[in-house]
C-alpha cells in the first residue's frame, strides 16, 4: 500500500540522493591536479610580484622593475626576441613553400633535417656553434677559414643571439606554414595561373596572404620561444655581458638564493606579460580581415624548371651549415684530450664518453635522474593527458575547456617562469605533511608534469579526432562503467598517440633546460643544465661529450617514432607529414 501511495497522483517522489559518479569523480581529480602543478605556483608567482609582504605594494614591484639593469635587460629581450623572429619567419616560410608547393625533391629526408634542431636542446645547439667557430674547429680549419687564437668569439655577441635564435626557431614557423598552406584549395592559385600570374606573384599575392593566420601563429610561437630560450641566451649572452631578463633572472637567484625570490617573481612578471601581449597580438592580427577559403584539394605545384638543382642544393647546403658544421665541432671536441687541440690520431681519445657514461660521478648521476624523471613523467602524463584528451573531446563543456586553458598556459610560459613559481609555491613545507620539496627531485617532477601536459595532450586530442565514437557508446549502453571502458576501448585504439606522445615528451624532458635550472641541487641534478655546469667549469671536452649523447639519444628516438608512423595520429610527428 505504502508503493502504491507513493506512486498516486499529487505525491511527490523523493528526489534521489546526489551520486559521485566515476566520471565526475576523475574530472575533479584532473581539475585538482592541475591547479595544483599550474594555477597555484603561477598564482602565487603573480601575488608575490605585486604584494611580496601580503599586501598589495605595487610601488615595491615599480622600483624593481625601474631599474636601469632592468630595462636594458628588458629592451635587450625584446630586441634579440624580435630579431630572431623575424630572421624565423624568413627562414620557415622559404621551407614551408619549398615542401608545400614547389616540385623540389627528397623532400621528406629534407624535412627531417630541417627539423632537428628544434629537438637538439638549446645548450647543446650553442655549445656546438660556439666549437664550430673555434680555433680548433675541424671544418673551418679544413678550409682554411678558422679564427685565429685570441680573436673574440663572433656568437658572443647580440648578433650571434639573434642568429641562433632565428635557426632554432625557424622550425616552428616552419610547422604552423606548412600546415596553413596545406589548407588551402588549389582553384586559386589555378586561377592566378590562368591570369598569368608568375611563380612570384603567386606566392606573393595567394598563397601568403591567404596563409597569413598561419604565418602570424608561427611568429608569436618563435617570439614566444626566443624570449624564453634560456639556453642560447644563457651560453653566449653572459660571456659577452649581454643580459637579457631571463639571465638577470637567473644569475640574481644564483647570487642571492631565495631572498630575491619578490625580486625575481616581479621580473618573471614582466616577462610573462610580454610573452601574453605578443600572443595577443598574434590574434588579432590574425583575425583581422576575413581570409576564409574552403579546405581542401592538392597544393599548387611550383614548377622550379632549370633553376631545380640551384634551389635543391641551396637548401641542402642550408642544412649542411646549420647541421654538419656544428655538429662536425662538437664531435671533434669531444674526441680530443683537451679543448683547443685538434683531431688526430695522436688526440684521439675516448675517454671523454667513458667519463660521461661511467667515471664522472656528477654527469652519471645528471643521466640516471633525468632518466627516472622522464619515465616518470612520461607514464604519469601518458594517462593523464588521455583522460583528460577524453573530456575535451567527448564531454565538451565550460569546466572542461578552463582546465585545458590552465594546462596550456603553463607550457605557453617560458620555462624559467615556472621554475620561479615552483620555487615559491613549493619553498614552505606542504600542508599536512610538513615538509618542503625544495630542493630534491620532486620538485623537478612536479615542474615536468606543469611544463608536458599540453605537449602530452597534442597527440591525445589528434587521435581522439580520427577515431569513432560508436563502440564507446556501445560500450556504455552495453553496461560497461567509465575505467572499463577506457582501459578495453579507448586505450587499443588510442594505443599509437600514447606512444607518439610519450616519445615527444621523452625527447623534450630528457634534455630539458628551461624549467630545470633554477630547480636542481647539489643533491638533485638533470643533464640538461650540465652542458651549461661543465662549459663554465671548464670542461669544455665533457660538455661536448654529454651534447653528442644528447643529439644520439633524439636521434634514436626520432627514428624509432618515424618506424612506427603509419600508425600513429596524422600530424603527431612534427617531422613527418
Amino acid at each position: 500500500m505504502a508503493d502504491i501511495a507513493a506512486a498516486m497522483p499529487g505525491e511527490r517522489r523523493p528526489v534521489p540522493a546526489f551520486r559521485l559518479g566515476p566520471e565526475t569523480l576523475v574530472l575533479g581529480i584532473l581539475a585538482l591536479f592541475v591547479a595544483t602543478i599550474s594555477l597555484a605556483p603561477l598564482g602565487r608567482l603573480a601575488l608575490t610580484a605585486i604584494a611580496p609582504e601580503g599586501v598589495l605594494d605595487l610601488e615595491r614591484a615599480w622600483s624593481v622593475l625601474a631599474r636601469p639593469r632592468v630595462f636594458t635587460a628588458a629592451m635587450n629581450s625584446l630586441y634579440v626576441a624580435l630579431a630572431s623572429t623575424l630572421f624565423a619567419v624568413v627562414l620557415g616560410s622559404i621551407a614551408a613553400l619549398l615542401t608545400v608547393h614547389s616540385n623540389m625533391r627528397f623532400k621528406a629526408a629534407w624535412v627531417f633535417g630541417f627539423v632537428l634542431p628544434l629537438l637538439i636542446p638549446p645548450q647543446v645547439t650553442a655549445l656546438a656553434w660556439v666549437q664550430a667557430f673555434s680555433p680548433s674547429s675541424p671544418v673551418l680549419g679544413f678550409f682554411g677559414l678558422a679564427l685565429t687564437p685570441g680573436t673574440r668569439h663572433p656568437l658572443y655577441s647580440a648578433g650571434g643571439i639573434i642568429f641562433l635564435l632565428g635557426i632554432y626557431n625557424a622550425p616552428l614557423v616552419f610547422l604552423t606554414m606548412r600546415a596553413a598552406l596545406r589548407r588551402l584549395p588549389a582553384n586559386l592559385s589555378e586561377a592566378a595561373r590562368a591570369s598569368g600570374a608568375g611563380n612570384f606573384q603567386l606566392i606573393f599575392t595567394i598563397l601568403l596572404p591567404l596563409a597569413r593566420s598561419g604565418l602570424y601563429a608561427g611568429a608569436a610561437i618563435a617570439f614566444v620561444s626566443a624570449i624564453g630560450n634560456f639556453g642560447i641566451q644563457a651560453m653566449l649572452g653572459i660571456p659577452a655581458r649581454f643580459p637579457t631578463l631571463i639571465t638577470l633572472i637567473y644569475q640574481q637567484l644564483n647570487s642571492y638564493g631565495p631572498a630575491s625570490l619578490s625580486d625575481m617573481a616581479s621580473l618573471s612578471l614582466l616577462l610573462s606579460l610580454m610573452t601574453v601581449l605578443a600572443l595577443g597580438l598574434s590574434g588579432w592580427l590574425g583575425g583581422r580581415g576575413d581570409v576564409r577559403v574552403e579546405e581542401g584539394g592538392r597544393a599548387v605545384e611550383i614548377n622550379l624548371g632549370r633553376g631545380r638543382p640551384l634551389v635543391e642544393a641551396g637548401a641542402w647546403l642550408y642544412l649542411a651549415a646549420t647541421l654538419l658544421l656544428p655538429v662536425s665541432a662538437l664531435v671533434a671536441t669531444s674526441l680530443v684530450r683537451g679543448f683547443g687541440q685538434e683531431l688526430g690520431w695522436e688526440t684521439l681519445t675516448l675517454t671523454n664518453y667513458a667519463n660521461a657514461l661511467l667515471y664522472h660521478a656528477s654527469v652519471r648521476d645528471a643521466f640516471t635522474t633525468s632518466l627516472v624523471l622522464t619515465v616518470s613523467a612520461v607514464v604519469l602524463l601518458s594517462a593523464i593527458s588521455l583522460v583528460l584528451a577524453y573530456f575535451i573531446s567527448w564531454r565538451k563543456s565550460l569546466f572542461v575547456r578552463l582546465i585545458q586553458l590552465a594546462a596550456e598556459l603553463s607550457y605557453v610560459l617560458p620555462g624559467l617562469i615556472l621554475g620561479v613559481a615552483m620555487i615559491l609555491f613549493f619553498l614552505r613545507p606542504l600542508p599536512l605533511l610538513g615538509f618542503s620539496i625544495y630542493g630534491t627531485v620532486w620538485i623537478i617532477l612536479a615542474a615536468y608534469l606543469a611544463n608536458f601536459l599540453a605537449l602530452a595532450l597534442r597527440p591525445m586530442l589528434g587521435g581522439f579526432a580520427q577515431i569513432d565514437r560508436s563502440m564507446e557508446d556501445a560500450a556504455r549502453v552495453a553496461g560497461a562503467g567509465f575505467f572499463q571502458r577506457m582501459r578495453d576501448i579507448i586505450l587499443p585504439m588510442l594505443a599509437p598517440a600514447v606512444i607518439a606522445g610519450g616519445i615527444i615528451v621523452f625527447m623534450s624532458a630528457l634534455n630539458e633546460i628551461q624549467v630545470s635550472i633554477l630547480l636542481v641541487s647539489s643533491s638533485a641534478r638533470t643533464i640538461g643544465p650540465m652542458i651549461i655546469f661543465l662549459e663554465e667549469g671548464g670542461s669544455s671536452t665533457l660538455a661536448a661529450a654529454v651534447g653528442c649523447l644528447m643529439i644520439l639519444i633524439v636521434l634514436v628516438l626520432m627514428c624509432t617514432a618515424s618506424l612506427f608512423a603509419g600508425r600513429l595520429p596524422k600530424g603527431a610527428l612534427p617531422w613527418r607529414d
